[in-house]
């Protein structure tokens, strides 16, 4: 089978400051940025010897351009036009805009986050026993609950590399905590099944797919799955709608966030590691406002910095560290709640 490669994209914009967020986004959402360019500064030449798989459009100027009309008559690939001004990178209404942008290129060239299901082959194939933390007297002293239902749930959210960051993460965690965990993965749905194994090989957790009407257990990884919204019943149970998430992500992590926040409020929190946009931001004031945590994987130990990246630059992360540090951090966490 050939490898798929990221989506080429060509970008024409007459203003610098568009021209600057759209090279983020498209970088951050994991395409591949061939071209940048003010019409005004790009010949025929140029326009006939790049190669790309689309061309993204947004002129601030309605004056019909010649050189547009041109690209128009010779492109064999789509020609996308008029995403609007892009909004500032942390206003309110720059995660609705970006998600409308992905989602168009994902339908017309593509998903980058399809990387991610071949990269579960290696976690598979890995031999190395962890280095796992010590569970802290305080902990330790406390009655187990593994198998009760976790009254303290978090999220572990990822996307491009997270499936190595989070097996890094279980691994170096104990178990015997009082808590349970979600894991959202953006991941093809044909790797879904793959998943739990790959992340939970090595460690004392149990990852598990999701089961209609029961509860996060202590001790637990429950897979967020790819198709259908989770949600949570009054009475903790999982619930597992018929329909899928919200555009274009699957599944949503900012929809996992607000249903994760609604029913758990400060008993939650979320760990986003490695992965591409800025998932998650949307949600993010939400879950703070209802007393939950949000942790992020630091900018050098991730594949793809971009969606920890989103919610640092945010100001919504409380704590960063490599996968080894956030586990350290939780179990400390959890530690302190038992003093």
């Amino acid at each position: 089978m050939m490898e798929k490669t990221t989506g080429r994209i060509a970008v024409l914009a007459d203003t610098s400051l568009q021209r600057h967020v759209l090279q983020q986004a498209l970088a951050g959402n994991g395409y591949e940025v061939v071209l940048n360019s003010d019409p005004a500064r790009l010949d025929d030449e140029a326009l006939d010897a790049c190669a790309a798989d689309l061309w993204l459009v947004d002129l601030a100027q309605s004056e019909d351009s010649p050189l547009v009309d041109r690209l128009l008559e010779r492109a064999a690939v789509p020609v996308l036009f008029g995403e609007g001004h892009a909004p500032e990178r942390h206003s309110e209404h720059y995660p609705r805009w970006e998600r409308r942008l992905v989602g168009k290129l994902k339908r017309l060239v593509g998903d980058p986050s399809q990387a991610v299901g071949p990269s579960l082959e290696a976690l598979l194939a890995e031999a190395q026993r962890p280095n796992r933390l010590e569970l802290p007297k305080a902990l330790a002293d406390t009655p187990l609950q593994a198998g009760e239902p976790a009254r303290q749930v978090w999220l572990l959210a990822a996307s491009l590399g997270g499936p190595a960051a989070v097996k890094a993460f279980l691994d170096a965690l104990p178990g015997g905590l009082p808590i349970g965990f979600l894991y959202a993965q953006h991941i093809d749905a044909s790797f879904e099944a793959a998943l739990p194994q790959a992340v939970g090989r090595h460690s004392q957790w149990h990852v598990n797919p999701a089961r209609q009407g029961d509860p996060v257990r202590c001790g637990e990884v429950v897979v967020v799955p790819i198709q259908r919204e989770l949600a949570f019943a009054d009475d903790g149970g999982m619930q597992l709608n018929d329909r899928g998430w919200p555009e274009p992500y699957s599944p949503s992590i900012d929809q996992m966030m607000l249903n994760l926040a609604q029913h758990f409020g400060a008993q939650c929190g979320v760990v986003v590691f490695s992965g591409m946009g800025s998932d998650g931001s949307a949600a993010a004031a939400y879950l703070r406002r209802q007393g939950g945590e949000i942790w992020t994987q630091r900018a050098d130990s991730c594949a793809c910095p971009s969606m920890p990246d989103s919610l640092r630059e945010g100001g919504y992360s409380a704590f960063s560290g490599d996968p080894r540090e956030l586990a350290e951090a939780l179990v400390n966490h959890l530690a302190g709640q038992c003093a």
